[in-house]
């Protein structure tokens, strides 16, 4: 096995010829948008503006309409003054919406000041949608970047209209502001630092923790065999493909709730890919470079140590998503290494994939692609930027609320510390993925090329159990679930509580945790998403025990622990820690 890093592949550009080189004019905008990108997140402001134009271009041309809403403005004010004299009802809070919560804002005058907003909410959001013949794009575009507006001038953010705040700065004589403000230097402070210095969770100590050794190093990833502590194990190996967006350990958290260390509890012997956190020398990495010196030459060590016994594959968010590719290629070239396929959170069909088609479009990936082609990779605090703005709400105003005008401070926790530690996207994979997959769907339609020949997800031939979550802003369970129709082996579909990673770590005594489980048979029938879930009872508990118990009836008779390949390092290994 190698033991070495090596490059990738050289440079793909030709070498330039000597002497002095003009700046062409395409140059010069990609230097714009790249400077235009530090003001804007990462989105093309031309994104929005033709969204903008569309929804103008049909009001205009729909005055009638269009007018209708001045009326409608003026039933909404009549209709707040009738909730004032206390003739009408309150308009209740949408599903989710925690921005009024507390006990104090049923309370006059702020009652009324909810209300005024959930009339004016509802007013600005049926404008921005009325007008028909628009692009359905750029209609979700307008209906997201009304929400983003919408939210950032509630009076909930407020300190002077936010009764929680104003009944704090009293109690506390204004202390609260203080520790806020000290609570906002200090945020900034560690945005500045590496993530992993936080002293509560320590890289191998407290979280990815899990005992084992590195048996292989490349130039894209490490592998990592887990130390068995059960005297006999599964026959057929476990190896984890996490995503590339984050570190693996968020499948090795703490000791309570890692699991990684769950199943080599089970009695598996578990292999897991650590990727490295690519810098401005791999802009030209590939997403088959992934597939190719990552899963690939993680299945050959794999089998190098543990011998023919085939193996189990689990792959997690993108990480599941190109395992799914690599099987659809091994089975396309009669490559057998394979036992099962688990898919954790992992989509193979783009079509429904969420709040995040909000940013794919051709317009905005062309700017993305100058943003990355000036820095050569895509940085985690732009792609946490977009994943914020999805639940702005919760993860941008609510916690701005609490921390800086509250002045309070939630204690840290594993799952916080990793979500802190962030990795960059080399710019080639990342426009590869993301113009392949989420904007033309190609995998899904059959023309995903590996090898320069398609592949097609309909020829994998294992059993397969895949997970959605149901509050996946991700991965929306939905869009998981059209596997069924993509692949008629015998498919184990779980839903289980929780969002996109707390609903995958899910570890047995989660209190109030739950999970639908049911196996469509080889060429059953597939039922639709929402008949599935009408059908599927929920059970209590977490699904890793239903998971363990589905490995178990894919495996054969236990045997003895392999050796343990030649070591590099201890686990977590050196990739873990780049930042």
């Amino acid at each position: 096995m190698p033991q070495t890093v090596v490059p990738i592949r050289a440079a793909t550009q030709p070498a330039a010829p000597p002497g002095p080189q003009r700046t062409s004019a395409a140059d010069l905008d990609r230097l714009l948008h790249a400077w235009q990108s530090r003001f804007t997140g990462g989105h093309s402001p031309s994104t929005a503006s033709l969204a903008f134009l569309d929804w103008a271009a049909h009001a205009l041309n729909a005055p009638f309409e269009t007018a209708e809403f001045g009326r409608t403005a003026v039933e909404h004010w009549q209709r707040l003054a009738r909730i004032a004299l206390g003739t009408e009802a309150l308009l209740p809070l949408p599903e989710g919406d925690r921005r009024f919560a507390d006990p104090a804002w049923s309370q006059h005058p702020y009652k009324l000041v909810v209300q005024a907003v959930l009339l004016g909410e509802q007013w600005c959001e049926s404008l921005v949608q009325s007008p028909d013949g628009m692009d359905p794009g750029n209609r979700r575009i307008m209906g997201f970047n009304t929400r983003q507006f919408l939210d950032m001038v509630s009076p909930s953010n407020w300190p002077w209209f936010n009764p929680e705040v104003v009944a704090a700065t009293r109690a506390t004589g204004g202390r609260n502001l203080i520790e806020g403000f000290s609570n906002l230097l200090a945020d900034k402070a560690a945005a500045r630092g590496p993530a992993q210095d936080d002293p509560h969770f320590r890289l191998g100590i407290d979280v990815a923790a899990t005992p084992g050794k590195v048996v292989l190093r490349n130039a894209l990833m490490e592998l990592i065999q887990y130390t068995p502590t059960t005297p006999m194990v599964g026959a057929e190996p476990v190896l984890i493909v996490p995503a590339w967006i984050m570190k693996y350990y968020i499948l090795d958290l703490s000791p309570g709730n890692s699991m990684i260390r769950w199943l080599v509890g089970q009695g598996r012997t578990v292999f897991a890919i650590s990727w490295r956190n690519p810098d401005a020398s791999m802009r030209d990495t590939t997403l088959d470079d992934y597939r190719s010196i990552g899963i690939m030459a993680a299945l050959d060590a794999v089998q190098a140590i543990c011998g023919p016994a085939k193996v189990h594959a689990a792959g997690y968010c993108l990480g599941g998503t190109l395992l799914a590719i690599a099987a659809a290629a091994m089975a396309r070239d009669g490559d057998a290494q394979l036992a099962s396929l688990t898919l954790l959170a992992a989509q193979t069909d783009f079509t429904e994939a969420g709040e995040l088609q909000l940013f794919i479009t051709d317009d905005q990936l062309d700017f993305l692609g100058d943003v990355m082609g000036a820095q050569g990779f895509l940085s985690a605090n732009q792609m946490g930027g977009a994943f914020q703005m999805l639940r702005a709400n919760d993860l941008v105003w609510s916690r701005g609320i609490h921390d800086y005008l509250l002045g309070k401070h939630d204690a840290p926790n594993d799952l916080m510390a990793w979500n802190a530690d962030g990795t960059r996207l080399p710019a080639r994979m990342h426009m590869e993925y993301l113009r392949g997959l989420f904007l033309h769907n190609d995998l899904a339609e059959g023309r995903f090329r590996v090898g320069d020949r398609p592949v097609a997800l309909a020829d994998i031939r294992l059993p397969i159990f895949a997970v959605g979550t149901e509050r996946d802003h991700i991965a929306p369970w939905r869009s998981v679930f059209k596997l069924h129709l993509l692949n008629d082996s015998a498919l184990t579909f779980v839903l289980t509580s929780g969002g996109h990673n707390a609903g995958i770590v899910s570890e047995p005594g989660h209190p109030r945790r739950s999970f639908r489980m049911r196996l469509r048979a080889h060429d059953g029938r597939s039922p639709g998403p929402d008949e599935w879930r009408a059908e599927t009872a929920p059970q209590d508990g977490s699904w890793w025990l239903a998971w363990g118990d589905w490995l178990a009836a894919q495996s054969g008779p236990p045997v003895a622990p392999p050796a343990m390949g030649a070591a590099l390092a201890d686990a977590p290994g050196a990739y873990v820690r780049e930042h």
